[in-house]
Protein backbone atom coordinates (compact mmCIF):
# COMPACT_ATOMS: atom_id res chain seq x y z
CA UNK A 1 0.00 0.00 0.00
CA UNK A 2 1.22 3.77 -1.25
CA UNK A 3 2.01 5.87 1.78
CA UNK A 4 -1.18 8.55 1.10
CA UNK A 5 1.21 11.92 0.05
CA UNK A 6 -1.16 13.91 2.00
CA UNK A 7 -1.22 12.01 5.23
CA UNK A 8 1.53 14.32 7.33
CA UNK A 9 -0.46 17.63 6.67
CA UNK A 10 -3.67 16.05 7.81
CA UNK A 11 -2.38 15.04 10.84
CA UNK A 12 -1.53 18.50 11.58
CA UNK A 13 -4.19 19.91 13.60
CA UNK A 14 -5.54 23.39 12.20
CA UNK A 15 -7.41 24.14 15.92
CA UNK A 16 -6.75 23.19 19.96
CA UNK A 17 -9.37 20.50 20.90
CA UNK A 18 -11.53 22.80 21.71
CA UNK A 19 -11.18 25.39 24.98
CA UNK A 20 -13.31 26.73 27.81
CA UNK A 21 -15.75 29.68 26.93
CA UNK A 22 -14.00 31.75 29.80
CA UNK A 23 -10.47 30.81 29.11
CA UNK A 24 -10.80 32.31 25.19
CA UNK A 25 -12.72 35.67 26.39
CA UNK A 26 -9.94 36.10 28.76
CA UNK A 27 -7.40 35.55 25.98
CA UNK A 28 -9.15 38.02 23.90
CA UNK A 29 -9.09 40.55 26.44
CA UNK A 30 -5.36 40.49 26.93
CA UNK A 31 -4.91 40.79 22.91
CA UNK A 32 -6.43 44.37 23.41
CA UNK A 33 -4.41 45.31 26.40
CA UNK A 34 -1.39 46.04 23.30
CA UNK A 35 -3.90 48.57 21.52
CA UNK A 36 -4.33 52.05 21.79
CA UNK A 37 -7.75 52.91 23.91
CA UNK A 38 -10.57 53.31 21.68
CA UNK A 39 -12.41 55.09 24.69
CA UNK A 40 -11.29 57.79 27.09
CA UNK A 41 -10.09 60.58 24.35
CA UNK A 42 -6.52 60.42 23.93
CA UNK A 43 -6.31 58.24 20.58
CA UNK A 44 -7.12 61.21 18.22
CA UNK A 45 -7.23 59.10 15.07
CA UNK A 46 -9.33 56.50 14.17
CA UNK A 47 -11.15 56.92 17.25
CA UNK A 48 -14.92 58.00 16.98
CA UNK A 49 -16.00 58.58 20.83
CA UNK A 50 -19.74 59.87 21.91
CA UNK A 51 -18.69 59.33 25.59
CA UNK A 52 -22.11 58.07 26.43
CA UNK A 53 -22.68 55.81 29.05
CA UNK A 54 -24.40 52.57 27.55
CA UNK A 55 -23.76 52.92 23.52
CA UNK A 56 -21.38 50.48 23.57
CA UNK A 57 -23.87 47.90 25.02
CA UNK A 58 -26.63 49.04 23.08
CA UNK A 59 -24.37 48.47 20.05
CA UNK A 60 -23.39 44.96 21.29
CA UNK A 61 -26.70 43.29 21.84
CA UNK A 62 -28.12 45.60 18.52
CA UNK A 63 -25.65 42.93 16.49
CA UNK A 64 -25.75 40.31 18.66
CA UNK A 65 -29.75 40.35 17.91
CA UNK A 66 -28.90 40.09 14.01
CA UNK A 67 -25.64 38.77 14.53
CA UNK A 68 -26.74 35.51 12.74
CA UNK A 69 -29.35 36.93 10.25
CA UNK A 70 -28.07 37.29 6.48
CA UNK A 71 -28.39 40.58 4.71
CA UNK A 72 -27.76 39.08 1.24
CA UNK A 73 -31.40 38.78 0.90
CA UNK A 74 -33.82 41.04 1.99
CA UNK A 75 -36.67 38.66 0.57
CA UNK A 76 -35.85 35.94 3.46
CA UNK A 77 -35.01 38.61 5.81
CA UNK A 78 -37.38 41.52 5.41
CA UNK A 79 -36.09 42.76 8.47
CA UNK A 80 -32.93 43.93 6.98
CA UNK A 81 -34.75 46.09 4.30
CA UNK A 82 -36.33 48.22 6.78
CA UNK A 83 -33.57 48.60 8.75
CA UNK A 84 -31.56 49.73 5.57
CA UNK A 85 -34.46 51.70 4.24
CA UNK A 86 -34.91 53.52 7.91
CA UNK A 87 -30.89 54.02 7.80
CA UNK A 88 -30.62 55.88 4.00
CA UNK A 89 -33.78 57.42 4.36
CA UNK A 90 -32.39 59.15 7.69
CA UNK A 91 -29.10 60.10 6.06
CA UNK A 92 -30.81 61.46 2.89
CA UNK A 93 -32.94 63.86 4.57
CA UNK A 94 -29.92 64.72 6.80
CA UNK A 95 -28.39 65.80 3.73
CA UNK A 96 -31.14 67.21 1.63
CA UNK A 97 -32.11 65.00 -1.12
CA UNK A 98 -34.63 65.60 -3.64
CA UNK A 99 -37.47 63.51 -4.08
CA UNK A 100 -37.01 59.93 -5.42
CA UNK A 101 -33.11 60.01 -4.15
CA UNK A 102 -32.08 56.55 -3.61
CA UNK A 103 -29.28 54.94 -1.21
CA UNK A 104 -26.97 51.97 0.13
CA UNK A 105 -26.06 50.73 3.24
CA UNK A 106 -22.45 49.79 2.97
CA UNK A 107 -19.44 48.38 5.24
CA UNK A 108 -17.83 51.47 5.43
CA UNK A 109 -16.22 54.68 3.26
CA UNK A 110 -14.12 52.96 1.32
CA UNK A 111 -16.57 50.48 -0.01
CA UNK A 112 -19.19 53.70 -0.57
CA UNK A 113 -16.29 55.59 -2.63
CA UNK A 114 -15.60 51.78 -4.92
CA UNK A 115 -19.21 52.25 -5.46
CA UNK A 116 -19.89 55.58 -6.41
CA UNK A 117 -16.84 55.31 -8.87
CA UNK A 118 -18.28 51.58 -10.09
CA UNK A 119 -22.18 53.86 -10.84
CA UNK A 120 -20.18 57.03 -12.62
CA UNK A 121 -17.81 54.31 -14.85
CA UNK A 122 -20.69 52.82 -15.95
CA UNK A 123 -22.83 55.97 -16.65
CA UNK A 124 -20.41 57.52 -18.46
CA UNK A 125 -19.70 54.39 -20.31
CA UNK A 126 -23.86 54.30 -20.89
CA UNK A 127 -25.09 57.37 -21.42
CA UNK A 128 -21.48 58.74 -23.21
CA UNK A 129 -19.69 55.77 -24.60
CA UNK A 130 -16.74 56.73 -22.34
CA UNK A 131 -14.34 53.53 -22.80
CA UNK A 132 -11.31 55.10 -21.03
CA UNK A 133 -12.75 57.08 -18.16
CA UNK A 134 -11.30 59.89 -15.81
CA UNK A 135 -11.77 60.49 -12.41
CA UNK A 136 -10.74 64.18 -11.39
CA UNK A 137 -9.85 64.61 -7.80
CA UNK A 138 -8.03 67.35 -6.22
CA UNK A 139 -4.82 66.07 -4.56
CA UNK A 140 -6.27 65.97 -1.09
CA UNK A 141 -9.10 63.58 -2.29
CA UNK A 142 -9.12 60.37 0.25
CA UNK A 143 -6.68 57.63 -0.74
CA UNK A 144 -9.81 55.23 -1.30
CA UNK A 145 -10.46 56.81 -4.72
CA UNK A 146 -7.02 56.01 -6.14
CA UNK A 147 -8.07 52.54 -5.00
CA UNK A 148 -11.50 52.09 -6.33
CA UNK A 149 -9.28 53.85 -9.94
CA UNK A 150 -7.35 50.63 -9.73
CA UNK A 151 -9.67 48.59 -9.33
CA UNK A 152 -12.30 49.53 -11.65
CA UNK A 153 -9.89 50.88 -14.25
CA UNK A 154 -10.24 54.94 -14.27
CA UNK A 155 -7.35 57.24 -14.90
CA UNK A 156 -7.34 59.23 -12.02
CA UNK A 157 -6.48 63.06 -12.58
CA UNK A 158 -4.90 64.70 -10.03
CA UNK A 159 -5.13 68.54 -9.45
CA UNK A 160 -2.89 70.40 -6.54
CA UNK A 161 -4.94 72.05 -4.30
CA UNK A 162 -4.36 75.97 -3.12
CA UNK A 163 -1.08 76.14 -0.55
CA UNK A 164 -2.45 78.40 1.81
CA UNK A 165 -6.13 77.17 2.20
CA UNK A 166 -5.29 73.32 1.54
CA UNK A 167 -8.93 73.46 -0.32
CA UNK A 168 -9.69 72.37 -4.09
CA UNK A 169 -9.10 74.83 -6.79
CA UNK A 170 -11.99 75.13 -8.39
CA UNK A 171 -10.84 76.93 -11.53
CA UNK A 172 -8.13 73.89 -11.78
CA UNK A 173 -10.54 71.24 -11.04
CA UNK A 174 -13.04 72.45 -14.19
CA UNK A 175 -10.19 73.19 -16.66
CA UNK A 176 -9.16 69.40 -15.78
CA UNK A 177 -12.49 68.25 -17.04
CA UNK A 178 -12.33 66.35 -20.52
CA UNK A 179 -14.40 64.38 -22.73
CA UNK A 180 -13.57 61.31 -21.17
CA UNK A 181 -14.34 62.58 -17.20
CA UNK A 182 -16.83 59.96 -15.52
CA UNK A 183 -16.70 61.93 -12.20
CA UNK A 184 -15.58 65.20 -10.36
CA UNK A 185 -14.99 64.85 -6.45
CA UNK A 186 -14.77 67.21 -3.20
CA UNK A 187 -14.75 66.40 0.05
CA UNK A 188 -16.65 68.06 2.73
CA UNK A 189 -13.96 68.08 4.82
CA UNK A 190 -10.91 66.40 3.45
CA UNK A 191 -9.12 64.05 5.77
CA UNK A 192 -5.67 65.13 5.59
CA UNK A 193 -5.89 69.23 6.93
CA UNK A 194 -9.92 69.21 7.63
CA UNK A 195 -10.87 71.80 5.52
CA UNK A 196 -13.93 71.95 3.24
CA UNK A 197 -14.02 71.92 -0.42
CA UNK A 198 -15.43 74.94 -2.43
CA UNK A 199 -18.13 72.17 -2.93
CA UNK A 200 -20.95 74.61 -4.70
CA UNK A 201 -18.29 75.57 -7.69
CA UNK A 202 -16.99 72.37 -8.10
CA UNK A 203 -20.35 70.79 -8.45
CA UNK A 204 -21.49 73.38 -10.61
CA UNK A 205 -18.76 72.81 -13.05
CA UNK A 206 -19.33 69.70 -13.31
CA UNK A 207 -22.95 70.57 -13.97
CA UNK A 208 -21.86 72.56 -17.23
CA UNK A 209 -20.00 69.60 -18.66
CA UNK A 210 -22.80 67.16 -18.13
CA UNK A 211 -20.44 65.56 -15.65
CA UNK A 212 -21.66 63.66 -12.04
CA UNK A 213 -20.53 64.88 -9.09
CA UNK A 214 -19.70 63.30 -5.94
CA UNK A 215 -18.69 64.79 -2.59
CA UNK A 216 -16.81 62.85 0.06
CA UNK A 217 -18.72 63.43 2.87
CA UNK A 218 -17.88 60.44 4.86
CA UNK A 219 -16.37 62.50 7.78
CA UNK A 220 -18.52 65.49 7.74
CA UNK A 221 -21.79 64.35 6.47
CA UNK A 222 -23.16 63.02 9.54
CA UNK A 223 -21.53 66.28 11.57
CA UNK A 224 -21.66 69.08 9.68
CA UNK A 225 -25.77 69.33 9.14
CA UNK A 226 -25.62 68.83 13.27
CA UNK A 227 -23.01 72.05 13.49
CA UNK A 228 -25.41 74.07 11.34
CA UNK A 229 -28.16 72.90 13.72
CA UNK A 230 -26.34 73.98 16.70
CA UNK A 231 -25.50 77.40 15.41
CA UNK A 232 -22.41 77.19 13.51
CA UNK A 233 -21.99 78.79 9.70
CA UNK A 234 -21.55 76.03 7.48
CA UNK A 235 -21.52 76.56 3.26
CA UNK A 236 -23.86 74.15 1.30
CA UNK A 237 -22.32 70.63 0.36
CA UNK A 238 -25.07 68.05 0.23
CA UNK A 239 -27.98 67.77 -2.51
CA UNK A 240 -29.18 71.25 -1.81
CA UNK A 241 -26.42 71.93 -4.80
CA UNK A 242 -27.89 70.47 -8.33
CA UNK A 243 -24.91 69.56 -9.19
CA UNK A 244 -23.95 67.10 -6.50
CA UNK A 245 -24.60 63.73 -8.05
CA UNK A 246 -23.83 61.17 -5.15
CA UNK A 247 -22.70 62.03 -1.61
CA UNK A 248 -21.10 59.08 0.86
CA UNK A 249 -21.16 59.72 4.50
CA UNK A 250 -19.99 57.16 7.69
CA UNK A 251 -22.12 56.05 10.60
CA UNK A 252 -19.43 54.94 12.14
CA UNK A 253 -17.67 58.11 12.29
CA UNK A 254 -19.98 61.42 14.06
CA UNK A 255 -22.49 58.88 13.57
CA UNK A 256 -20.85 56.64 16.68
CA UNK A 257 -21.82 53.88 15.31
CA UNK A 258 -19.61 50.40 15.01
CA UNK A 259 -17.04 50.09 12.31
CA UNK A 260 -18.26 49.13 9.71
CA UNK A 261 -21.39 51.63 8.79
CA UNK A 262 -21.53 53.46 5.72
CA UNK A 263 -24.22 55.15 3.37
CA UNK A 264 -23.60 56.05 -0.42
CA UNK A 265 -26.65 58.22 -1.74
CA UNK A 266 -27.63 59.20 -5.22
CA UNK A 267 -29.49 61.65 -6.55
CA UNK A 268 -31.97 59.41 -8.23
CA UNK A 269 -32.63 55.54 -8.74
CA UNK A 270 -31.29 55.60 -12.40
CA UNK A 271 -27.94 57.02 -10.88
CA UNK A 272 -28.08 53.90 -8.56
CA UNK A 273 -28.87 50.82 -10.89
CA UNK A 274 -25.57 51.55 -12.41
CA UNK A 275 -24.04 50.23 -8.90
CA UNK A 276 -25.98 47.58 -9.13
CA UNK A 277 -24.20 43.43 -9.52
CA UNK A 278 -26.56 41.12 -11.52
CA UNK A 279 -26.02 37.64 -12.75
CA UNK A 280 -28.66 35.12 -14.05
CA UNK A 281 -26.05 33.13 -15.93
CA UNK A 282 -25.22 30.39 -13.94
CA UNK A 283 -27.52 27.63 -12.48
CA UNK A 284 -27.76 28.23 -9.10
CA UNK A 285 -29.96 31.33 -7.77
CA UNK A 286 -30.37 34.58 -9.63
CA UNK A 287 -27.92 37.04 -7.86
CA UNK A 288 -28.30 40.40 -7.49
CA UNK A 289 -25.86 42.46 -5.07
CA UNK A 290 -26.32 46.21 -4.33
CA UNK A 291 -22.68 46.33 -2.89
CA UNK A 292 -19.39 44.72 -3.20
CA UNK A 293 -20.42 42.20 -0.56
CA UNK A 294 -22.10 39.28 -1.08
CA UNK A 295 -22.98 37.31 1.85
CA UNK A 296 -23.46 39.68 5.35
CA UNK A 297 -24.13 40.17 8.69
CA UNK A 298 -27.49 41.90 9.10
CA UNK A 299 -25.67 42.84 12.75
CA UNK A 300 -23.95 45.94 10.98
CA UNK A 301 -27.26 47.39 10.24
CA UNK A 302 -28.30 47.22 13.15
CA UNK A 303 -26.01 48.25 15.22
CA UNK A 304 -25.92 51.28 13.19
CA UNK A 305 -30.09 51.28 13.50
CA UNK A 306 -29.79 51.50 17.43
CA UNK A 307 -27.21 53.87 17.86
CA UNK A 308 -28.91 56.66 15.44
CA UNK A 309 -32.37 55.71 17.22
CA UNK A 310 -31.20 56.05 20.82
CA UNK A 311 -29.05 59.66 20.01
CA UNK A 312 -31.63 60.68 17.56
CA UNK A 313 -31.85 64.51 16.68
CA UNK A 314 -31.54 66.43 19.38
CA UNK A 315 -28.73 64.15 20.66
CA UNK A 316 -26.72 64.44 17.94
CA UNK A 317 -27.22 68.41 17.46
CA UNK A 318 -25.96 68.42 21.56
CA UNK A 319 -22.53 65.48 20.53
CA UNK A 320 -21.82 68.32 17.58
CA UNK A 321 -21.67 70.87 20.03
CA UNK A 322 -19.05 69.33 21.95
CA UNK A 323 -16.69 68.58 18.96
CA UNK A 324 -16.94 72.44 18.45
CA UNK A 325 -16.26 73.06 22.01
CA UNK A 326 -13.29 70.79 21.73
CA UNK A 327 -12.16 71.89 18.23
CA UNK A 328 -12.21 75.81 19.65
CA UNK A 329 -10.71 75.45 22.62
CA UNK A 330 -7.68 72.99 20.59
CA UNK A 331 -7.05 75.97 17.89
CA UNK A 332 -6.60 78.55 20.58
CA UNK A 333 -4.31 76.49 22.42
CA UNK A 334 -2.33 75.74 19.42
CA UNK A 335 -2.34 79.46 18.15
CA UNK A 336 -0.67 80.19 21.54
CA UNK A 337 2.02 77.50 21.07
CA UNK A 338 5.24 78.69 20.01
CA UNK A 339 5.95 77.16 16.89
CA UNK A 340 3.15 75.43 16.28
CA UNK A 341 1.19 76.27 12.62
CA UNK A 342 -2.31 75.11 11.93
CA UNK A 343 -2.84 74.24 8.52
CA UNK A 344 -5.79 76.09 6.87
CA UNK A 345 -9.01 76.24 8.72
CA UNK A 346 -10.47 73.09 10.28
CA UNK A 347 -13.99 73.20 10.07
CA UNK A 348 -15.16 69.65 11.01
CA UNK A 349 -13.68 68.03 14.22
CA UNK A 350 -10.37 67.49 12.51
CA UNK A 351 -7.03 69.31 12.69
CA UNK A 352 -3.49 69.26 11.57
CA UNK A 353 -0.76 71.03 12.86
CA UNK A 354 2.69 71.12 11.73
CA UNK A 355 6.03 72.87 13.62
CA UNK A 356 7.72 75.51 12.46
CA UNK A 357 12.06 76.02 12.72
CA UNK A 358 12.84 78.36 15.72
CA UNK A 359 14.87 81.54 14.61
CA UNK A 360 18.52 81.69 14.39
CA UNK A 361 20.85 83.63 12.73
CA UNK A 362 21.51 81.13 9.83
CA UNK A 363 18.16 79.57 9.67
CA UNK A 364 14.55 81.24 9.30
CA UNK A 365 11.67 80.79 10.65
CA UNK A 366 8.52 79.59 9.10
CA UNK A 367 9.81 76.01 7.55
CA UNK A 368 8.06 73.12 8.29
CA UNK A 369 10.53 71.24 10.84
CA UNK A 370 9.60 67.45 10.27
CA UNK A 371 12.49 65.83 12.50
CA UNK A 372 10.95 68.29 15.06
CA UNK A 373 7.75 67.12 14.46
CA UNK A 374 8.11 63.38 14.11
CA UNK A 375 10.04 63.37 17.54
CA UNK A 376 6.90 65.65 19.31
CA UNK A 377 4.76 62.57 17.88
CA UNK A 378 6.89 60.25 19.89
CA UNK A 379 6.97 62.02 23.15
CA UNK A 380 3.54 63.01 22.70
CA UNK A 381 3.02 58.76 22.75
CA UNK A 382 5.46 58.55 25.52
CA UNK A 383 2.40 60.51 27.52
CA UNK A 384 0.08 58.71 26.51
CA UNK A 385 -1.50 60.39 23.58
CA UNK A 386 -1.56 59.09 19.93
CA UNK A 387 -1.63 62.10 16.69
CA UNK A 388 -1.44 61.06 13.35
CA UNK A 389 1.82 61.51 11.35
CA UNK A 390 1.25 62.37 8.22
CA UNK A 391 4.27 63.25 5.87
CA UNK A 392 4.77 65.69 3.11
CA UNK A 393 3.62 65.47 0.00
CA UNK A 394 4.00 67.27 -3.45
CA UNK A 395 4.83 71.17 -1.31
CA UNK A 396 1.83 70.11 0.93
CA UNK A 397 3.88 69.99 4.22
CA UNK A 398 4.32 67.64 7.34
CA UNK A 399 2.34 67.87 10.17
CA UNK A 400 0.02 65.64 12.92
CA UNK A 401 -3.53 64.99 12.28
CA UNK A 402 -6.34 64.82 15.13
CA UNK A 403 -9.46 63.59 15.14
CA UNK A 404 -11.99 65.56 17.30
CA UNK A 405 -14.77 63.57 19.45
CA UNK A 406 -17.11 64.83 22.30
CA UNK A 407 -15.05 62.31 24.23
CA UNK A 408 -12.35 64.67 24.15
CA UNK A 409 -13.96 67.62 25.28
CA UNK A 410 -12.02 67.26 28.75
CA UNK A 411 -9.18 66.28 27.72
CA UNK A 412 -8.20 68.98 25.60
CA UNK A 413 -6.48 70.90 28.30
CA UNK A 414 -4.06 68.01 29.03
CA UNK A 415 -3.14 67.55 25.99
CA UNK A 416 -2.20 71.53 25.30
CA UNK A 417 -0.11 71.06 28.97
CA UNK A 418 1.27 67.79 27.51
CA UNK A 419 2.08 69.78 24.40
CA UNK A 420 4.51 72.42 24.85
CA UNK A 421 6.54 70.16 27.70
CA UNK A 422 6.88 67.63 24.63
CA UNK A 423 7.80 69.99 21.92
CA UNK A 424 10.71 70.77 24.71
CA UNK A 425 11.77 67.25 24.89
CA UNK A 426 12.17 66.78 21.18
CA UNK A 427 13.65 69.59 20.63
CA UNK A 428 16.54 68.16 22.97
CA UNK A 429 16.92 65.07 20.80
CA UNK A 430 19.42 64.55 18.25
CA UNK A 431 17.89 65.17 14.69
CA UNK A 432 16.27 62.52 12.70
CA UNK A 433 17.92 62.14 9.54
CA UNK A 434 18.38 59.65 6.43
CA UNK A 435 21.25 58.40 5.18
CA UNK A 436 22.07 60.59 1.76
CA UNK A 437 23.48 57.23 0.32
CA UNK A 438 20.24 55.05 0.86
CA UNK A 439 18.44 58.55 -0.42
CA UNK A 440 20.79 58.57 -3.33
CA UNK A 441 20.01 54.95 -4.01
CA UNK A 442 16.34 54.79 -3.87
CA UNK A 443 15.83 57.47 -6.28
CA UNK A 444 17.65 54.86 -9.35
CA UNK A 445 15.87 51.87 -7.68
CA UNK A 446 12.84 50.68 -9.57
CA UNK A 447 10.28 49.10 -6.80
CA UNK A 448 8.52 46.69 -9.42
CA UNK A 449 11.87 44.95 -9.84
CA UNK A 450 13.71 44.46 -6.11
CA UNK A 451 13.66 41.56 -5.03
CA UNK A 452 12.65 39.67 -1.58
CA UNK A 453 15.75 40.28 -0.36
CA UNK A 454 15.84 43.61 -1.53
CA UNK A 455 13.09 44.89 -0.06
CA UNK A 456 13.83 43.20 3.45
CA UNK A 457 17.43 44.73 3.38
CA UNK A 458 15.85 48.34 3.24
CA UNK A 459 13.28 47.68 5.70
CA UNK A 460 15.91 46.31 7.87
CA UNK A 461 17.71 49.85 7.32
CA UNK A 462 14.82 51.70 8.06
CA UNK A 463 14.16 50.09 11.66
CA UNK A 464 11.18 47.81 10.28
CA UNK A 465 12.35 44.40 10.42
CA UNK A 466 11.95 40.44 10.78
CA UNK A 467 8.73 39.90 12.06
CA UNK A 468 6.85 43.27 11.93
CA UNK A 469 7.66 44.79 14.82
CA UNK A 470 7.91 48.15 15.37
CA UNK A 471 10.73 50.20 17.14
CA UNK A 472 9.97 51.86 20.21
CA UNK A 473 10.87 55.49 18.45
CA UNK A 474 9.09 55.95 14.88
CA UNK A 475 10.70 59.51 14.45
CA UNK A 476 13.86 58.00 12.47
CA UNK A 477 10.88 55.30 10.31
CA UNK A 478 9.19 58.39 9.23
CA UNK A 479 11.73 60.43 8.85
CA UNK A 480 13.41 57.99 5.78
CA UNK A 481 9.90 57.31 4.63
CA UNK A 482 9.39 60.57 3.69
CA UNK A 483 12.60 60.92 1.86
CA UNK A 484 11.69 58.07 -0.36
CA UNK A 485 10.12 58.56 -4.22
CA UNK A 486 6.67 57.81 -3.49
CA UNK A 487 6.07 54.44 -5.35
CA UNK A 488 9.09 53.32 -3.54
CA UNK A 489 7.21 54.21 -0.35
CA UNK A 490 4.71 52.36 -1.57
CA UNK A 491 6.42 48.89 -2.12
CA UNK A 492 8.03 49.05 1.31
CA UNK A 493 4.79 49.41 2.94
CA UNK A 494 3.29 46.97 1.51
CA UNK A 495 6.15 44.11 2.30
CA UNK A 496 5.55 45.74 5.82
CA UNK A 497 2.41 45.45 6.37
CA UNK A 498 2.58 41.96 4.39
CA UNK A 499 5.27 41.35 7.41
CA UNK A 500 2.62 41.93 10.03
CA UNK A 501 -0.09 39.17 8.86
CA UNK A 502 2.04 35.83 9.06
CA UNK A 503 1.01 32.61 9.76
CA UNK A 504 1.34 31.41 13.06
CA UNK A 505 1.83 27.70 13.67
CA UNK A 506 -0.96 26.11 16.31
Amino acid sequence: MQPDPTASAHETPALPAGRPAAEILTELKALRTADAPTRGGRTFAYVYDAGREGLDELAAEAYAAYATVNGLDPTVFPSVARLENDLVGAAAALLGAPPGAQGTFTSGGTESILLAVKTARDHARSTRGVTDPQLVLPSTAHAAFHKAAVYLGLEPVVVPVDPVTYKANPTAMAAAITPRTALVVASAPSYAHGVIDPVARIAEAAAEHEVLCHVDACIGGWLLPYLRRAGRTVEPFDFSLPGVTSISVDLHKYGYADKGASVVLYRNAELRRHQYFAHAGWPGYPVVNPTVQGTKSAGLPAQAWAVLQHIGEDGYTALAARVAQASDHLLEGLRTTPDVHILGEPEAGLVAFTVLTSATPDRPSGTPDLSLLLHLADEMRVRGWYLQPQLSFDGLPPNLHLTLTPATVDRVEALLTDLPEALTTARTLPPATADPALTDLAATLDPDTLTPEDVAGILAFAGLGEGGGLPERMAPVLFLLDALPGRLKERLLTEFVGSVFQLRTP
